[in-house]
C-alpha cells in the first residue's frame, strides 16, 4: 500500500512538472531578434484558425499572388488543400482558386510564369510525416482555372523554386525523396525538364542527408545554392545539423561546398539584390540538448539571412514563432515583399506545439536599401 502511495504520489508530481512545462510553452513571450532599423513593416494575410503553411508569392502583370497549404496540422492530412488568393496592395486578398489531391497530402508549391502560362510545381505526399514522394504540376492563364494535376516525370525528385535570369531558360533544384542528393534540372516551358548536375550527395557524416534545396544567380552568371542537411532524425534534433552552402560556374555541371553552422535552413527561399544574395528561412534558435537543429522542442523563427559563398550572416527575424518560414519572394518597388507561415507572434512556443496548433500566414514588407546597407 505504502509503495501504491509513493508511485502515485510520483506520477502525480511528474503530471504537475508536465503541465507547468506545457503552461510554460504556451505562454512564454516572443523573443524574436528583430532589426528595428530595417522599417519592418507586418500584417496577416491569412488568419483563419486553420494550420497554413508553405507559400509562395509572385507579382504578375499587376497583381500579388499567393498560394498557401491549408491543414489542420503540420502533419499530412488528406484534408490538406492549397488556396491560391490575389492582392493589388498585398493586404486584402481575393480567394481564386482550392486545389486538391483526393486522398493525399498536397504542399510545397512553387509559381513558375511561363510567357502567359503560371505553371504551379506540387509535392504530393503519402506519410504522416510529411514525406513527399513525387512532384506534380498544373497550368493556368488566370489563377482561377487550374488543370488537373500531372506528374512531372521526374519521379522521386522534389522540386523547390525554380529561378531564371532571362525569362526563357528555367533552372530548379531538387532533392532525391529519401533525401540524400540533390541536382540541377533546366527548362524552357517549366514543364519539360533535363537533368544538368548532380549538387550534393551525402557521403561524409554517418546519417546525413539533405533535404529542401534553392539556388539563385549570383551577380557574375555563377550559381548559388543552399541545402537543409539533417542528421539523424531524433526528436531532440542532432548538433551537426546545418547549412550546405554550394556554388558552381556556368554551365552548373560541377559543384564545389562549404558548410554553415549558423543554422540548418529549412525552407529557403534565396533572392538577389544588386550585388548582393540574400536568404529567407527557419531558423533554428538553440543549439543544446533536448533542443538541437531539428529538435521538436525547440523554438523557430523565419529569418533573413545575407548569403555569402562561405556562410549565412544574420540579420533580422522576421515576427514569428513555433512551426514557421516556406517563404515567397517578391522584389517590386524598392521593397522585399515576402510570404510566409507562423504560429502567434506573441507567443513562442516550441516546434511540436506550433505543429499542432493554429498558423496563419503573414506578409512582410522591408525596404531593399535598409537590407542592402544592413549586410556585409
Amino acid at each position: 500500500m505504502k509503495i501504491v502511495k509513493i508511485l502515485s504520489g510520483a506520477v502525480g508530481f511528474v503530471l504537475i512538472l508536465l503541465l507547468a512545462l506545457l503552461a510554460y510553452w504556451r505562454f512564454r513571450p516572443n523573443e524574436a531578434e528583430i532589426d528595428r532599423s530595417l522599417g519592418i513593416e507586418t500584417w496577416a494575410a491569412v488568419a483563419d484558425g486553420s494550420h497554413n503553411s508553405n507559400t509562395d508569392l509572385i507579382f504578375w502583370k499587376d497583381r500579388f499572388y499567393l498560394v498557401h497549404a491549408s491543414s489542420p496540422f503540420h502533419f499530412a492530412s488528406e484534408e490538406c488543400r492549397l488556396i491560391v488568393r490575389g492582392s493589388r496592395d498585398a493586404k486584402t486578398w481575393e480567394r481564386l482558386a482550392v486545389i486538391q489531391n483526393p486522398g493525399e497530402d498536397i504542399r510545397d508549391p512553387h509559381f513558375i510564369p511561363v510567357g502567359d502560362t503560371i505553371v504551379m510545381t506540387v509535392l504530393r505526399n503519402r506519410d504522416f510525416t510529411a514525406e513527399p514522394y513525387d512532384t506534380y504540376y498544373t497550368t493556368s492563364a488566370d489563377f482561377k482555372s487550374w488543370t488537373p494535376i500531372r506528374s512531372l516525370g521526374h519521379q522521386g525528385w522534389l522540386f523547390w523554386k525554380a529561378v531564371s535570369r532571362d525569362a526563357g531558360s528555367w533552372f530548379v533544384p531538387a532533392y532525391w525523396w529519401e533525401h540524400g542528393k540533390s541536382q540541377l534540372l533546366k527548362s524552357t516551358d517549366g514543364i519539360t525538364w533535363t537533368t544538368v548536375s548532380l549538387i550534393h550527395a551525402s557521403k561524409t557524416i554517418p546519417g546525413d542527408y539533405n533535404d529542401e534545396t534553392a539556388v539563385a544567380f549570383l551577380p557574375d552568371g555563377r550559381m548559388i545554392s543552399t541545402a537543409r542537411i539533417e542528421v539523424g532524425q531524433d526528436l531532440t534534433g542532432h548538433p551537426e545539423g546545418h547549412t550546405l552552402i554550394s556554388v558552381s560556374s556556368p554551365p552548373y555541371t560541377k559543384w564545389s561546398s562549404v558548410t554553415s553552422s549558423v543554422t540548418r535552413l529549412d525552407g529557403p527561399a534565396l533572392f538577389p539584390y544588386r550585388d548582393k544574395i540574400f536568404a529567407l528561412g527557419r531558423r533554428h534558435v538553440q543549439n543544446s540538448y533536448p533542443a538541437y537543429h531539428g529538435s521538436i522542442f525547440g523554438r523557430y523563427r523565419t529569418s533573413l539571412f545575407q548569403l555569402l559563398e562561405d556562410r549565412l550572416v544574420l540579420i533580422s527575424d522576421l515576427p514569428s514563432a513555433g512551426d514557421t518560414s516556406y517563404a515567397g519572394v517578391v522584389l517590386k518597388d524598392g521593397y522585399l515583399y515576402a510570404s510566409y507561415y507562423t504560429s502567434p507572434v506573441d507567443r513562442d512556443y516550441p516546434w511540436i506545439m506550433g505543429m499542432l496548433s493554429r498558423s496563419d500566414i503573414r506578409i512582410a514588407r522591408v525596404p531593399l536599401e535598409k537590407l542592402y546597407q544592413r549586410a556585409r
